[in-house]
């Protein structure tokens, strides 16, 4: 059976990490301690969901001088109905059957 596109449970937890407040920008290194997901995992589906254009991706300049700019992120309204729709997806799938007795 072939993987649906944006269900890793990589891609999932981000999912559901920019779900809490979908309309805040978030650092990806914010987005990492919450997750728990390594910069190698996690910036490749950043940029995989920027690409397709499910996330806002943008710049953001430090108060400080001589600090450079940080990148910033958060799910645009596709991504939001498709975040929502493979949370969904994931919770019934992980949802033990429920045994029915047929009637003799």
């Amino acid at each position: 059976m072939p993987r649906t596109p944006h269900a890793s449970p990589q891609t999932l937890r981000l999912f559901e990490a920019l779900l809490t407040d979908p309309t805040r920008h978030r650092y990806g290194y914010d987005l990492s301690r919450e997750t728990g997901l390594a910069s190698g995992t996690l910036y490749p589906i950043l940029m995989r969901l920027a690409a397709q254009h499910l996330l806002d991706a943008g710049w953001e300049p430090s108060d400080e001088p001589g600090r450079p700019p940080r990148h910033t992120y958060r799910l645009t309204a596709d991504g939001i109905a498709l975040a929502k729709e493979r949370l969904a997806s994931a919770a019934r799938k992980a949802r033990p059957a429920t045994f029915t007795p047929r009637e003799a």
